[in-house]
């Protein structure tokens, strides 16, 4: 797992720092958490990492369920807590300590402008984690187009994702994808 050192700490490490970076949710920061899991400490391969983030968006619950799956593939409950809150604490600190000076400012135009300036940060994280999932899970010409239909229907329409989900599990379970 962590040749070099106590997994707990590397976790607490690894995921107190990125989330002062994960702006727009735990979900934005799917890139580096593949960069980190996957191919520098090789905690899990590519399948098992997809497999990881397909079950944190199945079950109930908030986004940053991944973190724990992770934790807890790394070094058991104990790694899956730590991991947790490591994710947890540092942004929700943050987060309190900055809306208190931003309550503070009164009628300033900082907090527009902001806001203004994470937005599309926040998406072009986002972006960024569908192409990482996208470059670990596609491994055929089929699954490519799948994909790249899912994301267009998922554009053009307001079709309930649970429809395109249950259409994309189908067709893996007929072997097609």
């Amino acid at each position: 797992m962590n040749p070099d050192g106590n997994p707990i700490w590397t976790l607490i490490w690894t995921f107190g720092l990125m989330s002062l970076f994960a702006v727009g949710g735990a979900n934005a920061a799917i890139p580096e958490m593949h960069r980190i899991a996957v191919d520098v400490r090789h905690w899990m391969t590519d399948k098992q990492f997809a497999d990881i983030f397909a079950i944190s968006q199945l079950t109930p619950g908030p986004n940053v369920l991944i973190v724990t799956l992770i934790g807890y593939a790394v070094a058991g409950v104990a790694g899956a807590l730590a991991a947790t809150l490591a994710m947890c604490v540092p942004t929700a600190a943050l987060a309190y300590y900055v809306s208190g000076l931003l309550g503070r400012s009164g009628h300033s135009r900082w907090p527009s402008i902001i806001q203004a300036a994470l937005v599309p940060l926040s998406i072009g994280l986002m972006a960024a984690s569908g192409l990482i999932l996208a470059q670990t899970t596609d491994r055929s010409v089929v699954a490519v187009v799948m994909t790249a239909a899912t994301a267009m229907l998922a554009f053009a329409t307001r079709l309930n994702p649970f429809w395109m989900l249950l259409a994309g599990g189908l067709l893996g379970f007929a072997g097609v994808i």
